[in-house]
């Protein structure tokens, strides 16, 4: 263990516990990573975790490897766009994952160290406002030799990946001092609770996780792919089978565009690319379209009962028919209101068989539904803590913030158990439920009892990597 801090005696200016130096707090995602000091109320730094590769030009060898909102959003020639990450939030490219992380913190928080300024991106010509490409550290200095890091990882991260992150902060970044946080419990401790039942659902996956006295109780951990992008998918099938079609446009394809009325074809003047950008590239940013459109027009019935049911022969459907529909309109100019089905959409997260299919996209499965997922993380934590779980129900994740969600999780989770209390924790600010896991870890990573937490760089090279396997739980 490390040792306990005198609070008598003043940390020196290394001292990793010491209030000279803020910890790092870095939440790795699906769609995005946050970072930022511990003590702050949001991360300073949110960078996508897609990146961009261009192929390799002229004498060069090599591929060039672009990070941030600006570079990748940008439609270059044979720009092709990818993911470190797994689709169950793990690390599934290390190599590139080890860049975005460093430069998520090196751009906007700790500043990078100085290269060669012929290399340094700022000369080739890509614009003002282009985000530098990341600079190898030059050898013999490392990144984060100031700041301890604490970082988040899934419920379910594989022992050999936790290893990998605490080799990575220690011999790669130079860290004087590491902890690896499960996001459930960070996310728990964000809403104030030392137990609680987490309900997760980002970008590429929905979890349940269960915590109890500020520990994961792993055997009820439930997940499942019906989350935002799974949303995504069903809105493409909704539009593939609208009579006619409807085209999903990207921005940057569009040179100019003429109003038009609702439901008219589009009248607009679209880009040509003598070069054009990777297909990776158009679906990343006809995600972002779909993005929006989630935001301002896809809704949940919020209940009683589910969409499909309903009485006296009329479904909850036919009712939301006669409601007023939300209209939204393309980069391209088309436009319609979107009324009942603008609840279908989403409906499959909570009820299987009102999921939209095609070919390529069977039904998904009744058990990873939300509503399933809760009951099998319930029935597998000891029945004398259910109570207490389901009185402290944190919600969290980006696609959370879905009209209507909370409401219908709500009313789902009060029907399944009528007996005990049901309390749902959903903060109403965005920022709080995209980055719970985040402001969780910030909290954690100030608090002055949490410095004797810390796996030390003394520690790490007594004891190697599996140190983190002994000590962060």
């Amino acid at each position: 263990m490390a040792a306990v801090q005198s609070s008598s005696v003043p940390p020196t200016n290394n001292e990793y516990g010491g209030d000279e130096i803020s910890a790092l707090i870095l939440d790795p995602g699906y769609s995005g990573t946050r970072a930022g000091f511990a003590g702050e109320d949001v991360p300073k730094s949110v960078v996508p975790s897609y990146y961009g590769l261009l192929e390799p030009q002229g004498s060069s060898s090599e591929s060039k490897y672009l990070f941030g909102d600006n570079s990748i959003h940008s439609p270059l020639p044979r720009l092709s766009i990818h993911n470190p990450m797994a689709k169950d939030g793990t690390v599934e490219d290390w190599d590139t994952a080890t860049k975005l992380w460093e430069y998520a913190i090196t751009s906007r928080l700790t500043s990078a160290k100085p290269g060669n300024p012929a290399t340094n991106g700022l000369n080739d010509g890509t614009g003002p406002d282009q985000d530098v490409e990341m600079e190898a550290v030059t050898e013999g200095e490392k990144p984060l030799e100031e700041n301890p890091l604490l970082m988040t990882e899934t419920g379910w991260n594989a022992g050999k990946a936790r290893e990998k992150s605490i080799q990575v902060a220690m011999e790669d970044w130079g860290c004087p001092a590491f902890w690896l946080g499960r996001n459930g419990v960070l996310a728990a401790f964000a809403g104030g609770k030392a137990s609680s039942l987490v309900i997760d659902i980002g970008a590429s996956t929905l979890s349940v996780t269960p915590v109890h006295d500020g520990l994961i109780l792993k055997k009820g951990i439930m997940r499942s792919p019906l989350a935002g992008n799974f949303v995504s998918q069903q809105l493409r099938i909704l539009f593939e089978t609208s009579q006619p079609p409807v085209t999903i446009t990207p921005h940057y394809l569009i040179s100019s565009k003429v109003p038009v009325d609702a439901g008219a074809p589009s009248s607009a003047t679209y880009r040509t690319f003598e070069i054009p950008p990777h297909e990776s590239f158009k679906r990343l940013q006809e995600e972002r379209v779909l993005t929006e459109f989630k935001e301002s027009v896809v809704q949940l019935w919020q209940g009683p009962g589910r969409l499909s049911s309903g009485q006296q022969g009329t479904t909850n459907e036919d009712v939301v028919r006669g409601w007023p529909g939300r209209p939204f309109e393309m980069p391209d100019g088309w436009n319609q209101v979107f009324g009942a089905e603008r609840y279908k959409v989403a409906e499959g997260i909570f009820d299987a068989k009102m999921a939209l299919t095609n070919a390529e996209n069977p039904a998904p499965q009744q058990n990873q539904t939300l509503p399933a997922l809760i009951q099998s993380s319930l029935s597998a934590v000891d029945p004398d803590i259910k109570a207490n779980l389901l009185a402290n129900v944190v919600v969290t994740g980006g696609t959370s913030l879905l009209y209507g969600f909370t409401e219908r999780l709500n009313t789902e989770l009060t029907q399944l158990f009528p007996g005990p209390r049901v309390r749902l924790s959903a903060p109403g600010n965005t920022a709080e439920r995209r980055f719970a896991s985040w402001i969780g870890g910030s909290i954690l990573g100030s608090l002055g009892t949490f410095h004797q937490m810390w796996i030390s760089k003394k520690e790490y090279e007594e004891h190697g990597p599996n140190v983190v396997e002994k000590r962060c739980k």
